[in-house]
């Protein structure tokens, strides 16, 4: 894995289980640059760290819809062991336990991405409720910045404008970068 681990790379394999965000062990420890079966096993032997909440299997229907929509997890399709699924929090737990440099950028990375979604995901959620056009504007720039942030490194400009154009169904969001050409 490289030296720095980019928001799109985590924003891709951030799932919805159980009306939660999470990140499924498999792609933990592979961000973490260990294996599996260290992650469940680094589980196991802190339980305390770990409370409800933190960390929870899958059941054997979650692992089977999770093989047929997300295609890199065929490898588990015939594994006898249902997947961890970890929200946020349990990913900070594990940041105390894994303490490698790439555990710690990867641990960054996430901490960013789960910060950078919650607040986007608040910004579209008040902008269908705000009437006045100034703060519908201010709450429209701020996301643009946002969704800006989380793709710049990809970003490909060809004049100094690019647009963003996103469909939220009830809602239609347009968001101009102007970089200068270097």
């Amino acid at each position: 894995m490289s030296d720095i681990i980019k928001l799109e790379d985590l924003e891709d394999r951030i799932i919805e289980i159980r009306e939660k965000k999470v990140l499924i062990d498999a792609d933990v420890a592979e961000i973490y640059g260990v294996e599996t079966r260290d992650i469940n096993k680094a589980v196991g032997n802190n339980p305390d760290k770990f409370p409800d909440g933190y960390v929870f299997e899958l059941s054997d229907k979650e692992k089977k819809e999770l093989v047929e929509n997300f295609h890199r997890f065929n490898r588990l399709k015939h594994s006898t062991v249902n997947p961890k699924a970890f929200p946020e929090k349990g990913l900070y737990m594990l940041a105390t336990i894994l303490k490698s440099q790439q555990a710690v950028r990867a641990t960054l990375a996430i901490i960013e991405t789960f910060s950078k979604i919650r607040e986007l995901s608040r910004n579209i959620k008040t902008l269908s409720n705000v009437k006045g056009e100034r703060e519908q504007q201010n709450l429209m720039q701020k996301s643009g910045e946002i969704i800006a942030e989380i793709l710049d490194d990809d970003l490909q400009t060809t004049d100094t404008e690019t647009s963003i154009e996103l469909n939220f169904a009830v809602l239609k969001f347009k968001h101009t970068i102007k970089k200068k050409n270097k």
